[in-house]
């Protein structure tokens, strides 16, 4: 048995922790599975019917981890070999900006996509703000420093930087110079390639079977 059994779907969050899967080196299955029907043992595992959704056989029983920043950062503790955990100088901006992009970065681009608008006056019930404050914190964090963490690759860019580059890709997020720096110091990794090229093949030949 694999040490891990990833449930997902090709195009979905699940291509965030299927990089982290692969950033971290993990001994995993995979069960693909699609938006119109899933396993209705699936709701076992998670009750939400969610993707990605993540079982780590331990021993002789099983931990469930479901939310993708959760699954990511659960990988990097699971291997810490792979050197993506925060040393104790990069731990608050690694939990900091993990937590902002899982929190009103992604409340942030959905309110954008959902065509929904925030009252000035009633911006401070809202936890992104508006999105101009969001992505302009954001922002002023990448001029400064090449990754979530500071000066190098850990976890939290895997979940950060997916959210950076998906919305640079679908316009959700503005092309504005720290955004794009940082999405292809991302893109460049090979376990990101690795990743993507599954999902895209899985994406191909669900295309292609009509």
């Amino acid at each position: 048995m694999t040490d891990f059994t990833f449930y997902t779907v090709a195009m979905s969050r699940g291509q965030i922790s299927r990089w982290a899967l692969h950033e971290a080196g993990a001994d995993y299955k995979q069960i693909v599975m699609d938006w119109e029907s899933r396993p209705e043992s699936f709701k076992t595992i998670n009750p939400m019917n969610k993707v990605p959704t993540l079982v780590h056989h331990h021993g002789d029983h099983d931990h469930t981890v479901t939310e993708t920043a959760a699954i990511n950062h659960y990988l990097a503790e699971t291997h810490p070999d792979k050197n993506l955990l925060p040393d104790t100088h990069e731990k608050a901006s690694y939990f900091r900006w993990l937590f902002f992009a899982s929190g009103p970065l992604e409340q942030a681009i959905m309110s954008r996509a959902m065509g929904w608008e925030v009252p000035e006056d009633k911006s401070g019930m809202a936890g992104f703000g508006s999105v101009e404050l969001t992505l302009d914190t954001l922002e002023n964090w990448l001029a400064g420093n090449d990754f979530a963490a500071g000066g190098r690759f850990t976890m939290a860019d895997t979940y950060v930087g997916s959210q950076v580059v998906w919305g640079l890709q679908f316009g959700s997020i503005e092309a504005r110079p720290a955004f794009e720096a940082y999405g292809a110091r991302l893109t460049d990794r090979s376990a990101y390639h690795a990743a993507k090229d599954i999902d895209a093949k899985l994406i191909a030949e669900a295309a292609s079977n009509g």
